[in-house]
């Protein structure tokens, strides 16, 4: 039997919990996903292999609960009463990417995503899932208020600001601060929420 056939596995909790999702960042932040293995984590952490298997399936699962972490735990849906205040505090928490582990996490992920389909569909599953259903709670109410045009295709305009700040920290370099998302918002993300699409243009091939 192998440890991840071992059943039921028993919460790690509190304080050890916590050293262990630590100790798997750090080991992240040094080596990447690739080179991760439970042994360095366990090495890391002072705890034996078994232990972990005992709390999570495997390394996806490790991993993915180490950033969830250091994301602050499971998402909640601001409500400051409007979309802009709402979509700041989304993006400009706990791990934003302006810590520099969070950065450098993030990088072993899309990294990682590109190379393993098992931990991709773990971190879509556990990750991204829920940060989507996050984002669409915050334009539907938003949308409830007026601040959202009835034809905007969510499935466009939701994904839009993590695009831009990503595209602007990974390819442009530069440092993600509430002050640059707010720029985002207010000249690109909210105008395109309030007015909606535009008509259609003439037909160029006519």
């Amino acid at each position: 039997m192998t440890p991840t056939e071992t059943g039921t596995r028993p919460r790690v909790a509190g304080e050890r919990e916590k050293e262990i999702l630590e100790a798997t960042l750090e080991v992240l932040d040094q080596v990447g996903y690739d080179l991760l293995t439970m042994d360095a984590v366990a090495a890391r952490a002072k705890a034996s292999k078994a232990t972990l298997y005992r709390r999570w399936k495997g390394k996806p699962e490790l991993v993915v609960a180490a950033i969830l972490a250091l994301k602050g735990g499971e998402p909640v849906v601001p409500d400051t009463g409007t979309l802009r205040g709402d979509l700041l505090a989304a993006y400009c928490g706990i791990g934003g990417l302006n810590d520099p582990l969070a950065k450098s996490v993030l990088t072993a992920v899309v990294t990682a995503m590109g190379r393993d389909p098992e931990f991709a569909e773990v971190y879509r599953r556990d990750f991204i899932a829920p940060k989507v259903a996050t984002s669409y709670a915050i334009y539907e109410r938003a949308r409830d208020r007026g601040e959202v045009h009835p034809d905007v295709d969510l499935t466009i305009l939701a994904p839009s600001l993590a695009g831009i700040v990503l595209h602007r920290a990974f390819l442009l370099g530069e440092a993600v601060t509430a002050e640059l998302v707010g720029r985002v918002l207010d000249e690109v993300i909210l105008p395109a929420a309030k007015h909606g699409p535009l008509p259609p243009g003439p037909d160029p091939t006519v």
